[in-house]
């Protein structure tokens, strides 16, 4: 029996290939979820006369928006008028890079008038604080009490997807021994693994959609400002059924393989 054992065992092409399947789709989903995380396009607001809404925007919009005091209405409005994008990190507006900036007697009020075509976009990151800081039932309204729904919403869509990665690199070291040792049977374990990524994946996407839909009914989007989710959240959406068909494989390959072996093993004793 010693060809079937640990450090000989004996592996069908099939096995083979549905492990080659597996590595490449965990691979590919690992970069997806990593580009996810780190780019700044999970959700997009596009206004319908981009000038024009940013001269509105104001100076004191801009200023608290890269104040780190920054409420979440203050930085809201801003993405809303600014062409906003908003990532788990970062939060960003299309500003003038030279905006000119002059007071009308009427009112005081700042504006300022950018060229169309001299456009910058200006992203301010949160904080570890602002990822655990709580929501409140009225954005900005710090008096109007804990909105425990989106709070931790918040929370789980900031810790999630670093979960999901760290689920995955640790699937693959168990990868990495179940090579050094020939054997499928470490395989099962790195399939649960990345099973378990993806319904972390999962929540992310789910935690993430109904976030934006909770707040966009306490404060909801402008006539003239339209909203949709970008790229970055589409990479995230892919990432998620490519971990569940590379667990599905990974598992597979093992336990049919793992039930092959034992019934040829009985086989050659008997």
């Amino acid at each position: 029996l010693f060809p079937y054992s640990c450090k000989g065992a004996m592996m069908d092409n099939r096995f083979a290939t549905a492990l080659v399947i597996a590595c490449v789709l965990s691979l590919i989903s690992t970069i997806y979820m990593a580009a996810s995380i780190g780019t700044d396009f999970w959700y997009e607001y596009h206004t319908l006369s981009p000038a024009e809404n940013v001269s509105e925007a104001g100076r004191t919009i801009w200023e608290e928006f890269v104040s780190e005091e920054a409420d979440e209405k203050t930085y809201t409005d801003a993405l809303f008028r600014c062409n906003g994008t908003v990532g788990l990190w970062r939060r960003c507006i299309t500003v003038p890079k030279n905006p000119h900036w002059y007071s009308p007697p009427a009112n005081g009020n700042f504006f300022f008038f950018p060229s169309e075509t001299d456009m910058t976009t200006n992203c301010i990151s949160f904080s570890l604080s602002d990822q655990f800081m709580e929501k409140y039932v009225e954005p900005g309204n710090h008096n109007s009490g804990t909105d425990f729904n989106r709070t931790y919403l918040w929370r789980l869509q900031f810790l999630l997807p670093f979960v999901s990665l760290g689920l995955m690199c640790f699937g693959a070291l168990i990868g990495l021994c179940a090579c050094a040792c020939r054997s499928l049977y470490p395989a099962i374990a790195t399939g649960v693994l990345h099973f378990l990524a993806g319904l972390c994946t999962l929540g992310l996407v789910g935690c993430y959609v109904a976030g934006i839909e909770l707040l966009h009914k306490k404060l909801p989007l402008p006539d003239d400002v339209r909203g949709e989710f970008g790229w970055s959240f589409c990479l995230a959406c892919v990432s998620a059924p490519l971990q569940f068909m590379a667990a599905a494989l990974f598992i597979w390959a093992a336990r049919t393989n793992r039930k092959e072996f034992t019934l040829l093993k009985a086989y050659r004793v008997a």
